[in-house]
């Protein structure tokens, strides 16, 4: 895409903006084509991961689910300390390659870890498999980012970053779609029914969000060449140049002025922290959740109706983006958060089918009010050619958010939710309070809402002045 001339620059309309942005280059969809096929393959493991290591590998369900925070918390962890940096030092092409080829390794070592037959075996490859997953996504997700700034220019980048959230959520709603089937298909081969026994066939998801894997790597090594990201790259060709009267400052003038130590950014993206435990608690808390506290045919397509958070971010994402590009972060990122934290009352009233499903539908509303903004608040923020380490630093509270949460989630739901299965698979009374539990954790989230409120002046006088603390 080419820079519009200064002198005749004009401020486009909605639809000029999205004409402009499906005509992109093909750099900026084939970033998109691995964005698609992660977000299936990535979350539908997600989903799945905690059910499998208690399942499958034998952990406990406070194992099963400081596991998988260890595997979530490692991806935002190498993000903020590797990932952007492989993406700024190799470009987005290379680092794409390494990173599906990362995460495939992984991926076919954690779903066959339970056959190598010792406990001590399998719990030695799961282990070493989420880690091995982990760094891989920790390089591709700055490298998303990065992608899209270097494939779009200023009329595209709002939306830009819009459609990357969505299509990576198309991507999750495809496998959310899927999942259930592959499940059935590859329980039923082994003769379990998944309406009666809900958490069976995991790995047959697991096989096939592995091919999907596959495809996308080859789809990029064979379509996104050298020739092709030098020819669509667009970052750097509309920056403005730098003014000769301006005083050179020293190393330590430019790490004071760089936002990541920024009193106010710094606040911000740690004020997420709360309601970002809720976001943990999706793949930790909610899928035993629903196979524990619901019946067993609710449980064996708990996908489905996770699957309804990524078909609202598809249409809420880009609707919210297109509505509110004019409006203030910060307010965005009040309402949003407010929404999503407020959501939670509704699942206080106990088990509800109704309920989860408008929960979903709400929670992820709020998502899609604030989700693809704080991307492009980060983005802006960061100078030419170090996005990637901008993206990590920012994501430093997910991981806190999500290390933290799976440390306790377990202890929660045996305290709140215990299994209604006993250790020799049979039936056993038990007392559940799902109420108590979602009461604490509404009360979690709604700590951000409430701190951006109390900031709200105070920040905003930092977004006045984004410009002069740029490197």
């Amino acid at each position: 895409m080419s820079t519009p001339d200064p002198q005749t620059e004009h401020e486009p309309g909605l639809q000029e903006r999205l004409r402009i942005l499906f005509a992109a280059s093909r750099g900026f969809w084939l970033v998109n084509a691995i964005n698609f096929g992660d977000g299936i393959a990535y979350f539908g493991f997600l989903t799945l991961m905690t059910l499998f290591m208690e399942r499958d590998i034998g952990l406990s369900t406070n194992g099963a689910t400081s596991a998988i925070s260890f595997f979530s918390g490692m991806v935002t962890l190498t993000m903020a300390l590797g990932g952007g940096w492989i993406c700024d030092r190799f470009g987005v092409r290379r680092a794409l390659t390494i990173a599906v080829s990362v995460i495939l390794i992984g991926r076919i070592f954690f779903v066959g870890s339970p056959l190598l037959g010792t406990e001590l075996l399998v719990h030695m490859l799961a282990w070493s498999s989420l880690l091995i997953m982990a760094v891989g996504e920790g390089i591709l997700q700055p490298t998303l980012y990065a992608g899209v700034k270097e494939f779009t220019d200023k009329r595209t980048a709002t939306l830009g970053y819009a459609f990357l959230y969505s299509i990576m959520n198309l991507g999750i709603a495809a496998g959310a779609w899927v999942s259930p089937k592959a499940r059935e298909w590859w329980a039923g081969r082994s003769g379990i029914d998944t309406m009666q026994d809900a958490s069976a066939g995991i790995s047959g998801a697991f096989w096939f969000f592995i091919i999907i894997t596959v495809v996308m790597l080859l789809v990029h090594v064979n379509f996104f060449t050298r020739r092709v990201e030098l020819r669509d790259r667009v970052q750097g060709t509309d920056d403005v140049a730098p003014d000769p009267s301006q005083p050179k400052l020293s190393w330590a003038q430019k790490l004071r002025n760089l936002p990541i130590l920024d009193r106010r950014f710094q606040f911000f993206i740690f004020m997420l922290l709360p309601v970002r435990t809720l976001f943990a608690h999706q793949f930790l808390t909610m899928p035993h959740y629903v196979t524990r506290a619901f019946p067993p045919e609710i449980g064996a397509k708990w996908e489905w109706i996770n699957g309804l958070n990524p078909l609202v971010i598809v249409i809420g994402v880009p609707l919210f983006a297109m509505l509110t590009a004019r409006k203030k972060v910060i307010h965005m990122m009040i309402a949003g958060t407010m929404v999503s934290a407020l959501s939670t009352l509704l699942l206080v009233s106990g088990p509800s089918v109704p309920l989860l499903i408008t929960y979903v539908i709400l929670f992820s509303l709020g998502e899609a009010m604030w989700s693809s903004r704080f991307l492009e608040y980060v983005a802006d923020l960061a100078p030419k050619g170090r996005v990637g380490i901008y993206m990590g630093v920012a994501n430093i509270p997910w991981f806190l958010a999500k290390f933290t949460t799976g440390l306790y989630a377990g202890g929660m739901l045996d305290r709140f939710i215990p299994s209604k299965i006993g250790p020799q698979g049979l039936p056993i009374e038990v007392v559940q309070n799902p109420q108590g539990l979602w009461w604490i954790y509404f009360a979690i989230a709604m700590i951000t809402p409430i701190g951006l409120i109390v900031a709200r002046k105070w920040l905003l006088k930092g977004e006045q002045h984004q410009d002069t603390i740029r490197v």
